[in-house]
């Protein structure tokens, strides 16, 4: 995927991305050699020391410590930043409830929480891309500003809106500030999530029993982070230059068969490597003993776009459910009011995964997807009643599976395009606008309008990688399915350190060097969601 941080690009009338300065510092993944050889290790034996003594803040304060140098070693001048929101956020949260405790109005603290938090992550994220956007409506020259992006911006700021949104609610008990400090910067999820919410994750760094870290715990979360490195190393950087042979070298006039094909391949390369981090972070959270929810429930194999969402980006859908859509009424107002609900919601999920029209786009169709959904379940409970034995039969299900498919497949093309007019023109040659083509087209360089770093793959064996790697996310079992398994195999077993504990990470260890290495010698490639 193109860097966000390349500045000077210009969007193409007004459609395309607005372009945000990320900085450059040195920086430390799950995948590179600095945080699997020294910093993991260091943090980790600390830990299994300092949990010896049955002292949660004791183990709070180096996780603490841990996760801020973490954050500092990405960017440190962000760094101050986050520990002034998380200082914001915690002083309305205790006002909050106060308040609430008090039997009094807590409104106008969660309104200047909210708003607060909404008016950091604008100036930050969104101000160059309004700016843009005016000038290129109105023609005018208003200077587009050039600012940093916090990493992680997105995810910490989510995750303080619902704990202060909860708080008033009466959902919030007390809070005391490490395990908040805590709850926050957690470095296992702070720079691409999941979003935490805080009744899964305080009550954890509150008790000492989580830190007692059981057979099964350690034999889970070792194979997951394996199973995490494998995803993003091997199948997601191995799928990618598949990807960037339409997205990147843009192809004059794309037939049928390279549109799709490149299309699928991207679709293929963010789930691998999104899910990817994902497992790594449930795993390395595991081997601390605190569970993160998962993110990803093997969502292509999704015969309906809500079902889609239940399966996508769990953490980030949920958050949309719970403090959007809800908050706007829902379906509490009708069928008119219920779709638009259901639209703004997806297009400001869109924004929030970055500032171009491109996500705009992006939201507004699974909006639109969703509204499609739900017309037709009240068409099928209804008018269509009678046709309830066909709905029921294998072909229907096939059949509904590949359309959401390809819904999901064409909304993909404006979340990777770097303009809405080049995802129009791949649309357009999906459509078969350029063609059918053939599938030796896939792939071969002379078919690309500017060829010069194109990687040397080829037509025949792209697709038998491509639809090997469809097979493997949608036929073979998934991470919450393995690690379900790997905890029943374990259970009862009460030493982190016995023989079968032991055995499964002796099994995973040498994956992950040799998927850590790998990385090393192709150059550490970031995450996807990084950027957002």
């Amino acid at each position: 995927m193109q860097e966000f941080s390349q500045l000077g690009r210009t969007p193409v009338l007004g459609f395309g991305r607005s372009y945000v300065c990320f900085h450059h510092a040195i920086r430390m993944l799950f995948n590179s050699p600095e945080f699997a050889f020294v910093f993991f290790p260091a943090v980790y034996l600390l830990f299994r020391f300092l949990a010896r003594f049955k002292r949660t803040w004791m183990v709070n304060s180096l996780l603490v410590g841990a996760s801020l140098a973490f954050y500092a070693y990405w960017m440190p001048s962000a760094l101050i930043l986050l520990l002034g929101s998380i200082l914001f956020n915690y002083f309305c949260g205790l006002r909050i409830l106060a308040a609430t405790q008090a039997g009094n109005s807590a409104r106008g603290w969660v309104a200047l929480g909210v708003i607060g938090d909404l008016a950091l992550l604008s100036v930050f994220k969104y101000a160059g891309f309004f700016a843009q956007s005016v000038n290129d409506v109105f023609g005018l020259g208003i200077p587009v500003p050039h600012i940093f992006l916090p990493i992680g911006i997105s995810f910490f700021t989510f995750t303080q809106i619902a704990f202060l949104v909860d708080a008033a609610a009466g959902k919030v008990k007390n809070c005391h500030f490490l395990e908040y400090l805590l709850f926050v910067t957690y470095f296992p999820h702070l720079i691409a999530g999941p979003i935490l919410h805080h009744g899964e994750m305080m009550p954890q760094f509150a008790t000492p029993e989580t830190y007692r870290v059981r057979g099964e715990v350690i034999a889970a979360g070792a194979a997951l982070v394996a199973m995490g490195l494998l995803k993003k190393v091997v199948l997601s950087d191995g799928i990618q230059p598949y990807a960037a042979l339409l997205f990147d070298h843009e192809y004059a006039a794309p037939n049928a068969i390279v549109s799709w094909m490149g299309a699928i391949a991207y679709s293929l390369q963010l789930y691998f490597d999104f899910s990817g981090y994902s497992d790594m972070a449930v795993g390395i959270s595991l081997l601390f003993g605190v569970r993160l929810p998962f993110n990803f429930n093997s969502p292509y194999k999704s015969v309906n776009i809500v079902e889609f969402w239940r399966r996508w980006h769990i953490s980030l859908s949920s958050f949309l459910r719970d403090y959007l859509y809800i908050a706007l009424g829902g379906n509490r107002r009708g069928k008119a009011r219920r779709y638009f609900n259901l639209v703004l919601t997806m297009v400001l999920g869109g924004l929030w995964h970055g500032a171009a029209w491109t996500f705009v786009v992006w939201g507004a169709l699974h909006g639109a997807y969703l509204m499609v959904n739900h017309a037709w379940k009240a068409a099928k409970d209804g008018v269509l009643k009678p046709l309830a034995p066909l709905f029921a039969t294998r072909g229907y299900a096939v059949l509904a599976w590949l359309v959401t498919m390809a819904a999901v497949i064409v909304a993909w093309v404006f979340f990777r395009a770097t303009s809405v007019e080049i995802a129009l023109g791949i649309v357009r040659g999906m459509a078969g606008a350029n063609g059918l083509g053939s599938l030796a087209d896939y792939g071969r360089c002379d078919y690309l309008q500017a060829c010069v770093d194109a990687p040397a793959v080829g037509g025949l064996r792209q697709i038998g990688i491509t639809l090997l790697l469809g097979f493997i996310a949608v036929a073979l079992p998934n991470s919450i399915t393995i690690s379900k398994y790997v905890s029943e195999r374990f259970a009862g077993v009460r030493d982190a350190m016995s023989w079968r504990a032991a055995a499964l990470v002796g099994a995973s260890v040498p994956i992950c060097v040799f998927a850590v290495l790998l990385t090393s010698a192709r150059g550490v490639s970031e995450f996807i969601y990084f950027n957002f």
